[in-house]
């Protein structure tokens, strides 16, 4: 059974990725700063954890060092236009979405070249990385730089057996999609060729697909799942 850790895994799409992969029979840690949603007891989550404070990686060691998996799912977004933006916003969204990312991965790896093992790292970007959109700069900023984080380490740490590879989702229901206005959202259906937006059951199996063997020559990817929206 591989083991499958997952940060910002207290609900929305993290807690949807914790369920499908425990349905598919993984063991599944998930951990945030809050407590779970999920009505599945047989998976364990960490509470009171701050991706932002390095030092909280230490509860997660047991777990990490275990991991076949890491899935990069936790972020935050703002919905305004950089002008109006504070800068301690800007700060904290970027120290969320990408340090806290590069910190933990930083800790995976490190806790798995020890054991002389190897790992996989899937993280959760998003489409506006690739797609300009109005009032996301600094979120489409973090995301593109998750982008070049993936394929960067996916050179460097290929030659060790890891493996790393991000899912790009379009517009699903989630804390960004939920501050859109209904005329937004008919928007960018009318945009999408698939005539909808994303559910997480159409990002799930992809998740799902990167971690298993089935992928197993497949690294370096940035993998949409817009229902053609980028094309």
């Amino acid at each position: 059974m591989k083991t499958i850790v997952i940060s910002g895994g207290s609900r929305g799409l993290g807690m949807a990725l914790g369920e499908y992969l425990y349905h598919q029979g993984y063991r599944v840690i998930t951990f945030a700063r809050g407590a779970s949603q999920s009505q599945i007891k047989e998976i364990v989550h960490l509470e009171g954890i701050d991706v932002q404070e390095p030092e909280n990686f230490e509860q997660l060691e047991e777990f990490l060092s275990q991991a076949d998996g890491l899935v990069n799912n936790v972020g935050m977004a703002y919905d305004g236009i950089l002008a109006t933006q504070g800068y301690e916003s800007i700060s904290q969204m970027i120290s969320v979405n990408l340090t806290s990312i590069i910190n933990l991965t930083k800790f995976y790896l490190r806790l798995r070249l020890k054991k002389r093992m190897n790992g996989n790292v899937v993280t959760i970007s998003s489409i506006i990385s690739q797609r300009g959109f109005a009032g996301l700069s600094t979120y489409a900023a973090t995301k593109g730089a998750l982008n070049s984080l993936t394929l960067a380490l996916a050179r460097e740490m290929g030659p060790k057996g890891f493996r790393f590879n991000a899912v790009l989702p379009g517009y699903f229901e989630s804390e960004l999609s939920k501050n859109l206005s209904e005329a937004k959202k008919q928007q960018i259906i009318r945009r999408t060729p698939l005539g909808r937006l994303a559910t997480t059951a159409d990002i799930c199996p992809i998740v799902e697909f990167l971690l298993s063997e089935q992928s197993r020559f497949i690294t370096g990817q940035l993998i949409s799942v817009d229902g053609g929206l980028t094309v």
